[in-house]
């Protein structure tokens, strides 16, 4: 194959290192030749689409010939609705990455910094370099997000400052009290970006909604996610809810139909289908406390969550433990790639595969 000459590629471009989703189960089952394997390692939803989504999906099918709604006029009126807003204060993205996207395109030159947490969601880091910007990282403390020393390593070129709660890969989440005292302490000419991809499942009422403080002296743009909670993880939409000044920028530099008519049709429908959502918290809280019953049994620490997933001790043996979980078709997280080499963060699935998990792991663990 004859090589090509390309154009110059930035150093930080070719730096990057691509992200590394989570196992198929039908890649997992090809390569070990098993049937029936269980994937709880993506945070999905295991009861699947809202069915109200699914029947507006299939009615929007026969509209497939025609470009989507460029405004996504009712996903936005109904969000609009749920949250008190005006529609000028959402945008609409191909998944909650595609809001970071676009606030790294917006607002960060390079030279310019952004905050984040460590460990943290990956792709903060990923989008900040491919906007040739630099991320600085503020370690976690006892796996909570230390507000106070992110508000100090502010400096005059940092532009963003994401924060996550509840936080991803630890499943802690902080208050309106902290989220406040926080805010209290960023200078002007800095964005807050709330990642609140798991709000939904908070079970703890004095955790912080980032709706509370759109009216901020400091703009907050807070990102929420159909992928979890409402169980659309394949038609990836998200939206982005903030001051009207911020999102008309994100709508300048936005793809025009970057959501689907699918999306957009199932999107409106899973908001509105209460009885799937509340059986989802449901499931959700029950299989934290089966897990969290399993590990003390099983002697291991682990972080209490606020997500639909725990982060779990296993010790220097965790990258063996999740293979030998592998072999047995139950795919679950490493976290060596989080600087947690010692964990692993498990979501939590239908009751059958969560006692799944949990006999196998106290199979392998007694092995030794």
């Amino acid at each position: 194959m004859n090589k090509r000459n390309l154009p110059p590629v930035p150093p930080e471009i070719q730096a990057l290192v691509p992200y590394k989703p989570g196992k198929p189960i039908e890649e997992l089952e090809r390569e070990l030749g098993i049937s029936g394997a269980i994937k709880l390692a993506s945070n999905e939803n295991p009861l699947g689409p809202s069915p109200k989504a699914v029947a507006a999906m299939a009615q929007a099918l026969e509209g497939l010939h025609r470009y989507p709604d460029g405004a996504g006029f009712e996903l936005r009126q109904a969000l609009a609705g749920r949250y008190g807003l005006a529609q000028e204060q959402i945008v609409l993205g191909n998944g909650s990455n595609e809001i970071i996207e676009l606030l790294c395109r917006a607002f960060l030159r390079p030279g310019d910094l952004a905050l984040a947490a460590s460990p943290s969601f990956l792709m903060y880091s990923k989008l900040v370099q491919v906007a040739g910007g630099q991320l600085k990282e503020v370690p976690l403390s006892d796996f909570r997000l230390d507000l106070n020393a992110l508000a100090q390593a502010i400096e005059p070129r940092t532009r963003l400052v994401f924060v996550n709660n509840p936080d991803n890969p630890a499943g802690t989440a902080f208050s309106a009290e902290e989220f406040k005292a926080f805010l209290d302490q960023v200078p002007d000419g800095v964005i807050v970006v709330l990642d609140e991809a798991y709000i939904e499942f908070a079970s703890d009422p004095q955790v912080a909604q980032g709706t509370d403080f759109l009216e901020h002296q400091v703009p907050v743009v807070v990102m929420r996610t159909f992928s979890k909670a409402y169980g659309l993880a394949g038609l990836r939409v998200g939206f982005g809810l903030g001051p009207v000044e911020v999102m008309d920028i994100l709508h300048r530099v936005r793809q025009p139909f970057n959501t689907s008519i699918l999306a957009q049709a199932a999107g409106t429908a899973a908001l509105a289908d209460e009885e799937f959502f509340n059986k989802t918290m449901e499931l959700t809280w029950q299989g934290l406390k089966d897990f969290y019953a399993c590990f003390e049994s099983l002697g291991l620490t682990y972080v209490p969550s606020q997500a639909n997933f725990v982060l779990v001790k296993i010790g220097p043996k965790a990258s063996q433990v999740a293979d030998g979980l592998l072999r047995r078709g139950v795919i679950v997280r490493k976290m060596a790639s989080y600087g947690l080499p010692e964990f692993l963060r498990v979501s939590v699935g239908l009751p059958q595969e969560n006692r799944r998990f949990m006999d196998e792991l106290k199979a392998i663990l007694e092995e030794g």
